[in-house]
């Protein structure tokens, strides 16, 4: 579609420099009116407090009010939300306290919306990582976080563990904690496979630094517990690694793509298996997924792309190295957009990306139509440069 110019705003670029750039009108996305044929989660970020007087890097003040309707605008857009995942600062900002009662909020604000598809994280981020921890411990923990959140009704995304990759001492281990804790489910969970670029401290999870090892590990524990795992999500950013591991999953366990650089092709599928989805880029996109996905239902294809391939760059962007940083490109985005009145995060982390890395996000933004308000995007965008010293 073409686009017509809508104002011209200076925005700093290598070379310590300011450059014209010329913002257009957003691109339209039509809200879903049907079920999509993809199962879609959008692991959701939360909305700082500002006015709060807590330390921002020692205890988490959460917006409540504005991170539930952000949840809502997820919703209308047909996508599930993953609640109290990595997207949401889990370990960088919020604890398991506060993630508790996110998800609570959470859950409560679903039953007024028909349809409304919650996963709910747990893990055990409040025992902290030691080698010499016992193996029960871990069990125990996760079957506190566990608890925890089927009692509030919620079904469970089974987090990757710190804790158990500091004492875990084989591959063995995470078996026996694994069917352990997923035999006492009421209901399937989805194990989530967190790589190292997103979590430092998970490197060589399922016992292996080779990330080929440690998927036949993993593969071993869905086959022997396959009736209790919904599916298994996936974040190495490697689209082969993912192809390779879904075509080997037991009939009935889903794949979730947590690949925010190669989601569209992933999601599409190569004619015989296809990706669900459990994004944290869909936080970012929603409007551009849902109507993707409701295109991709209709056996639209070319629709499809037309409207996700174009925020393929901004994800790569918003997701590059370091990628553990990628929740500030999420808020800022969420900013600019007018879902939040301020670009404050819980643990402080709106310092976490610099200037330029923002600056161009706003450009990607804009080239994927998702400006909604630009006139109010490139007003946001001038007060934070100010902020910044660059206006």
């Amino acid at each position: 579609m073409k686009r017509d110019a809508i104002e011209t705003i200076q925005l700093p670029a290598p070379g310590r420099k300011l450059e014209a750039y010329v913002v257009r009108e957003p691109r339209r996305f039509e809200q879903p009116s049907k079920p999509f044929t993809r199962i879609a989660y959008a692991a959701a970020h939360v909305v700082g407090d500002p006015w709060s007087d807590r330390e921002p890097w020692l205890e988490a003040a959460v917006d409540w009010d504005a991170t539930l309707a952000y949840r809502r605008h997820l919703w209308s857009w047909g996508l599930g939300v993953a609640e109290a995942m990595d997207t949401a600062q889990r370990g960088m900002g919020m604890d398991w306290p506060a993630s508790r009662e996110l998800i609570r909020r959470t859950l409560e604000a679903a039953k007024s919306v028909p349809g409304a598809l919650v996963g709910c994280g747990a893990g055990t981020d409040h025992l902290p990582p030691d080698p010499g921890l016992k193996l029960e411990r871990v069990i125990a923990a996760y079957e506190e976080q566990c608890d925890a959140v089927e009692k509030l009704g919620g079904r469970i995304v089974l987090m990757a563990s710190r804790a158990l990759v500091a004492c875990a001492r084989s591959p063995e281990d995470y078996g026996r904690v694994y069917e352990r804790v997923l035999g006492q489910l009421k209901q399937p969970a989805i194990i989530h496979w967190l790589g190292e670029m997103f979590d430092p401290a998970l490197a060589g999870y399922w016992g292996h630094p080779d990330h080929g090892a440690a998927m036949d590990v993993c593969l071993d524990v869905i086959a022997r517990n396959a009736a209790r795992v919904d599916g298994i999500k996936v974040s190495l950013l490697d689209k082969g690694k993912e192809i390779a591991m879904r075509a080997r999953l037991p009939a009935g366990v889903r794949m979730y793509t947590g690949d925010d650089f190669n989601f569209a092709e992933l999601i599409e599928g190569d004619g015989t298996h296809h990706s669900d989805a459990l994004l944290g880029i869909f936080d970012a996109i929603a409007p551009a997924a849902g109507a993707a996905l409701s295109a991709l239902a209709r056996n639209d294809a070319a629709g499809y792309h037309d409207l996700l391939g174009p925020t393929v760059p901004l994800s790569r962007h918003i997701f590059q190295a370091p990628t553990r940083f990628y929740k500030t490109g999420i808020v800022f985005l969420a900013w600019l957009n007018g879902h939040q009145d301020h670009f404050t995060m819980v643990g402080g982390q709106e310092s976490a990306r610099s200037t330029l890395h923002l600056a161009e996000l706003f450009r990607l933004a804009d080239a994927a139509g998702l400006l909604s308000d630009p006139a109010l995007a490139c007003q946001r965008m001038r007060r934070f440069l100010a902020l910044r010293g660059l206006a």
